[in-house]
């Protein structure tokens, strides 16, 4: 079986995460700068069989989109156009930032990691996967 990939698009970081080949486990993989996400991602497919990417879906309370979903627009137009044969799927991501440093704080990191911007989008990424995971199974 294909693994999932997540990712917490982001302006200037996009956090990543994975799932195992049975498609059961969401796992934080990395956390990539924005401009080099399409060639990482490029690397990785040739690495490991990926069948589907779920993008997470910036939207306000009320549901509407929010200002970040014209750029992941964008990304996603150039990511269908180099990689075709990838399905991808939309996850709300309400809440995911919040959530990520909740989980950090109940985990017992310290101040100073959970200030770690980066390693909040991977954790986010995760949870937009696990998110996904559960609701299609």
């Amino acid at each position: 079986m294909a693994r999932i990939l997540a990712l917490d698009y982001g302006t200037i970081r996009t956090g990543i995460a994975i799932t195992d080949e049975m498609q059961l486990i969401a796992s934080g993989l990395t956390t990539v700068l924005t401009k080099d996400l399409l060639p990482f991602l490029k690397t990785y497919f040739t690495e490991e069989k990926v069948e589907t990417v779920v993008l997470g879906e910036p939207k306000q309370m009320s549901g509407i989109p929010s200002e970040s979903e014209n750029q992941i627009l964008k990304f996603l137009d150039k990511f269908q156009k180099q990689f075709p044969n990838i399905n991808v799927e939309r996850q709300d991501e309400r809440f995911t930032s919040k959530l990520a440093v909740q989980s950090m704080i109940t985990s017992g990191v310290k101040k100073k990691q959970r200030q770690n911007k980066a390693l909040v989008d991977e954790i986010s990424a995760t949870i937009i996967l696990q998110s996904f995971l559960e609701k299609n199974n």
